[in-house]
């Protein structure tokens, strides 16, 4: 069984955006991963960015600084 753990949830309005997070992620070797964004919650594209919820303030920093547009940032159990 895996013990859920509180994480960031990016959402985007577009699968462009969702991309354009995770290329800039890589190259700036920023922690998470895009998942399917869960039901509890809608986005535009349907895809998230998680991440642990200590990688909250460098990935607000690095979507400011990328000009990556958002839906909504989340903070929830997974």
């Amino acid at each position: 069984m895996r013990i859920k753990t509180f994480k960031v949830l990016i959402t985007f309005p577009s699968t462009a955006q969702a991309l354009h997070m995770e290329q800039c992620c890589r190259e700036k070797g920023a922690v998470g991963r895009l998942i399917p964004v869960p039901r509890e919650i809608s986005a535009g594209c349907g895809m998230a960015w998680a991440a642990g919820t200590e990688e909250k303030e460098k990935l607000q920093a690095l979507i400011s600084e990328a000009g990556i547009e958002v839906e909504a940032i989340y903070e929830m159990q997974l």
